[in-house]
Parts: structure tokens; C-alpha cells; sequence
């Protein structure tokens, strides 16, 4: 993949740290299962970046969810060289899902990189 104007740091590396089925959660009716997921974007280069933006892509079934915005979990968070941002957040399914996506970030001296979010699944337990 790759983005217009637009490197792969590869320093930047994006982990799935867990990914927490959640019955208990609110969700509507028509997606009823709810998923806690665990996410830490580690800065292994040299430069200091600043999330700007993400963009998640969810495949359930034949059924595909893009889901776009600004920052991280309502942040703009600038990742330091040998630091990390941690933070979870949450998506609803109707049934198992395939996520992956990507990080997008702006260097101290401008420049625009993105890193991968590797692909994970929402399984949901007994699910058939």
C-alpha cells in the first residue's frame, strides 16, 4: 500500500495488544457484540510524530466499514523517539470481523508517514 505524498515509517509500529469480547457493553440491536481492543503505536526512529489521523477498514462478511477521523481517541498525541502511546477503545459487530488499517502522523520537520495497524479479528465466542 501506498499513500500519495505520503511515507511508510517504519519505525512507527503499531500493536495490537488485546482484543476483549464484551457482552456486558452497550450496543444496538442489529450489532450486538461489542468489542474492547488494546492499541499501542510505538516511535522506534529518530524523529518526533504527531498522530493526525487513522483509518480503520472492518470486513464483516460481505460487508466493509470504513471508519476515518482526526487524531486518536480525541487526541493529537506527539510520540517522542524511543516512546509509545497506548490507549483502547471499542467497536460493535453484528458477527466476526477483520480489522486493519493505518496511523497517520507528521514528523517534527513536517513530513507526512503513516504506519500499518496489523490486521486482527473481533471473533465473537460460540459464534457459528
Amino acid at each position: 500500500m501506498r499513500l500519495p505524498g505520503m511515507d511508510e515509517l517504519k519505525e512507527l509500529r503499531v500493536t495490537v495488544d488485546d482484543v476483549i469480547y464484551m457482552p456486558t457493553l452497550d450496543a444496538p440491536e442489529e450489532k450486538p457484540h461489542p468489542f474492547v481492543y488494546f492499541i499501542s503505536i510505538h516511535n522506534e526512529s529518530t524523529e518526533t510524530v504527531t498522530i493526525k489521523g487513522r483509518k480503520w477498514v472492518v470486513q464483516e462478511g460481505e460487508e466493509m466499514t470504513v471508519v476515518e477521523g482526526d487524531g486518536v481517541v480525541g487526541q493529537t498525541p506527539t510520540i517522542e523517539p524511543g516512546a509509545h502511546f497506548s490507549y483502547n477503545s471499542y467497536h460493535v459487530t453484528a458477527a466476526d470481523a477483520v480489522v486493519e488499517g493505518a496511523f497517520f502522523g507528521r514528523t517534527g520537520d513536517g513530513r507526512w508517514v503513516f504506519a500499518r495497524i496489523p490486521e486482527f479479528r473481533l471473533e465473537v465466542p460460540g459464534w457459528v
